[in-house]
This record gives C-alpha cells, structure tokens and sequence, in this order.
C-alpha cells in the first residue's frame, strides 16, 4: 500500500518533510511549501533536497510518491479582479517552478470559487487559467482535487472537472479524489467502484494521480468539507480502507489529512490501522 500523510515542509524543507513522514511508517507524503494562506515562500535549498532525497531512497519512499499542495489563496476561477486572477496565474507558476527544483511531479490544486459569478464562466477562467501555466516547460501535472461544494466551490463532480479537462487537453492535467470531497459532494464511498467505473468512462483512471483518504463529520451530500479521523466519521472504516486497496488505483499515493488529535498528529496509528486492515475504536484515547 502506497500511503502516507500530509507532513510539515518548515525548518530543512523536503528534509523535515520526509523524516516526519519516516516517523509515521509512511511511503508517500504530501506537503504545502509554504503556509496554505498566504505568499511566504523561502528560496529552496539545494543542499537540503538532496539529503532528502538519500534519506527517502534509504527508506522506500519513491519521489513519484511525494505530492505537493498549492496554497488555499490560489483562486483560478475568479477574474472580476484582473490582479487578483493574474496573481493566482503567477503565483501558481512559482510554485510549480518550485516543484521542479525539487524534483515534485504533481501539485493539488483546489479549482477554485465563482464568488459572483457565472458558473459556467468560472469554470472557463480556470480553463484558461491552466492553458496558460501548464505552457512552460516544468514536468509537473497539476492534480484537480474533487471538492465537497461549499460555498461556491467548483469541481464538484465529474461533469465540472471533465469541462476543465477537455477544455485544457494537457498530458499535464490530473485529478486527486478526496473521499472526504466525494462524500460531503453526495458521492456514496460504499460504492467507490460504481465512482471510478463513471470516472473511467467520462475522464479516464489514468488521470487519478493522488487520493486523499479522509473520514468526514458530515452526511452524505452535506456540502460541508470537514474531515474526521480513519473510522469515526460517516464513512467508515471499512469503506475507507476499500478505497486503499483498489486494485485499480493500486499505485496511487493515498494521502491521509485527517485532524490531529490534542494536538498530536494521529499518521503512525492510521497508516498502521489501513495497512493491517484492523481499526482501533479507542484510538483518539492514545492521545
């Protein structure tokens, strides 16, 4: 099972990230790189990649398993303010060059909000947005992340991120699921295969480079987006670990980004909780 969870990036950058992934057990990892709310980014530092990188070969993490996240201020649907929607476009490109310097080959992106306006504009802008970025040379696929539907959010369901995708044409243009998304969005994860039997038709598997794997607070089609732990939600642990051991997606990074728990980062415990197929119903009782 290719799993790990979403790591720190702050301090040795890709070096912190991958020992705490290391300290959880973990085979893949997910970080943003810089905080998700604002422009901070520090330059990347050569020196420190590369001691990552020893250290992830040194403990079975491939780096086609690492995922980066960009940041929440990135909003491509949006251009009633030409500045702001030229900085999302800018900013997105930094960090898409940013990943290239470290060797990252894919990068989620939340879609984007209409906030005002025309659905069917927003999703056009963001269309435009990506033909634009995805130009440059960087071997780096941004992954659209399926989204619960708060608020005006877009990509939502299949037929939104099939637009944006056809609308694009790009080999550099993917998907990553979020159970936790597709639930609150009123997609059933008891019946995952059903899903992906739909995605493969209308989009394609070979697109799906990332899962996040995440229990929601919410019922089904509740349009909330608030995760919970592996187990203790709405979904279920059964249905979750399901989803990890699709054979269809089999290769695919599953990346948990479930709460904390007083504080303390519950990864170890629930990667060993998937891997061995055997949930402990007392576990928030360990921290």
């Amino acid at each position: 099972m290719i799993i790990g969870s979403h790591v720190s990036f702050s301090g040795k950058q890709l070096l912190s990230s991958a020992i705490e992934a290391i300290s959880y057990g973990a085979n893949a990892f997910m970080f943003y790189t810089g905080a998700p709310q604002n422009t901070v980014r520090s330059k990347i530092n050569d020196d420190y990649t590369k001691e990552a990188l020893k250290l992830m070969n040194e403990n079975g993490i491939e780096l086609k398993n690492v995922i980066c996240h960009a940041p929440y201020i990135v909003n491509l649907a949006n251009n009633k303010d030409e500045s702001k929607y030229e900085f999302s476009k800018n900013f997105l490109k930094g960090e898409i060059t940013r990943c290239h310097t470290l060797g990252i080959k894919y990068i989620v992106l939340h879609p984007g909000s209409s906030v005002g306006i025309e659905r069917l504009t927003a999703l056009d802008n963001i269309a435009n947005a990506l033909t634009n970025i995805l130009e440059g040379n960087e071997d780096v696929t941004i992954l659209l992340e399926t989204m619960a539907g708060k608020g005006t959010e877009l990509g939502i369901n299949i037929d939104e991120l099939k637009y944006i995708i056809k609308s694009v044409n790009s080999d550099k243009l993917g998907v990553c699921l979020d159970t936790c998304h597709l639930n609150d969005s009123g997609v059933d994860i008891n019946n995952f295969e059903i899903y992906l039997n739909i995605f493969d038709r209308e989009i394609g598997l070979d697109k799906v480079h990332c899962i996040h794997v995440n229990d929601s607070k919410n019922p089904l089609g509740s349009r909330k987006d608030r995760h919970e732990n592996i187990g203790f939600g709405t979904i279920g642990f059964e249905a979750l670990y399901k989803v990890c051991i699709t054979e269809r997606l089999k290769d695919v990074p599953k990346i948990l980004e479930t709460p904390y728990i007083n504080g303390k980062a519950p990864y170890k415990e629930e990667i060993e909780e998937l891997r061995n197929n055997k949930f402990n119903p007392n576990l928030k009782e360990l921290f």
